[in-house]
Formats: structure tokens, C-alpha cells, sequence
């Protein structure tokens, strides 16, 4: 009984693992240590009411990716809130509301229209118990106008001691809430 709901709450980690956006293994340094100060854009987009950065909130698309294939394993969405200085936050239709908590994080002006994000959320058994946590790393290529991204997205679960359990990949299209 306890493999076979152990095996359930893996599986629904993996498809929720996807489930904010998308990613890079790698983030600048400071992304890692806490807010990151926001750049400003290029002056090829626009800069009015947060357009030209990534800050605001945003309907996400997410599609889970078998990491070694790149094939689509299934979609759903999401929303995302980039806040200026540093912060993000999230919410994703992958997993019950009681079984994942909401996704906190951080992100990172890489130059130009690249970003880099990382956030994690807690995930829960049927019983209420905490069994994992989800870390999303992304690598984020914001568009010409602002109004839409593109990203990639590892995703990782660590048991509850800190040791990673599984990873996944995800990609993701997004538009700007307005």
C-alpha cells in the first residue's frame, strides 16, 4: 500500500513538476542568494506600465516534455507574477490546491529579453503531510513587444531531507495579463 502510494504521489509530482514555466540549470549567482535587482530592457521594446520587462503577471501554457525526446507528455496552465525587485509567485492547474502549494521564487535580468527564474513549492500527500518539494529552474526569452514569452524549464523533487528524488523538462508560451 505505502509503495503504491508512493509510486501515485511520484507520478503526480512529475506532471506538476512542468508546472510553472521552464528553465535552465543554471541562474546567475545572486539569483540563488535572494531578490535580484531587475534591470531595464533594451530600448528596442517598450518601457510604459512594466512593458519592456518582465514584471506583471501572465498567463502561462505549460507543456510537460519527456526530457530525452522533447515529446509532449501533456499540458496545462498556469499564472505567473514577476514582481519588480526580484520576486515571483505562481499558481499552476497540474496538481488538487491540496496537494501543491503555491510557487515562490526569484528572477533574474540575463540582458536583452533573456531572463532566468527559479522557484519552488511544497507538495503534499492525500493525508496532508509534506513529502516533497518542486524546484523549477527557467530560462525565459522574452518578445519584441513584452507581451509574450517563450521558456524552458528543468524541474527537480527533493524528498524532504534535501536529496533529489526525480527531474523533468517542460516548455511554456506565455502572454501578459492585462
Amino acid at each position: 500500500m505505502k509503495l503504491t502510494t508512493t509510486r501515485l504521489i511520484t507520478s503526480l509530482m512529475l506532471f506538476a513538476a512542468v508546472a510553472i514555466t521552464i528553465a535552465t540549470l543554471s541562474l546567475d549567482s545572486s539569483a540563488s542568494h535572494g531578490v535580484v535587482k531587475a534591470q531595464e530592457e533594451d530600448g528596442n521594446v517598450k518601457s510604459q506600465s512594466g512593458a519592456g520587462r518582465i514584471h506583471g503577471t501572465w498567463r502561462v501554457h505549460v507543456t510537460q516534455r519527456n526530457c530525452q525526446t522533447g515529446a509532449e507528455i501533456r499540458t496545462f496552465p498556469a499564472l505567473l507574477a514577476f514582481a519588480e525587485g526580484g520576486t515571483l509567485t505562481g499558481a499552476t492547474t497540474a496538481f488538487p490546491p491540496s496537494l501543491r502549494g503555491s510557487d515562490q521564487g526569484v528572477w533574474n535580468h540575463n540582458g536583452g529579453r533573456s531572463y532566468g527564474a527559479r522557484s519552488e513549492a511544497f507538495l503534499f500527500n492525500p493525508a496532508g503531510a509534506w513529502v516533497l518539494t518542486q524546484r523549477i529552474t527557467q530560462a525565459i526569452q522574452l518578445d519584441h513587444d513584452a507581451d509574450s514569452f517563450t521558456s524552458d524549464a528543468t524541474v527537480e523533487f527533493f524528498d524532504t531531507a534535501g536529496n533529489l528524488t526525480s527531474n523533468g523538462c517542460a516548455t511554456a508560451i506565455a502572454t501578459r495579463m492585462e
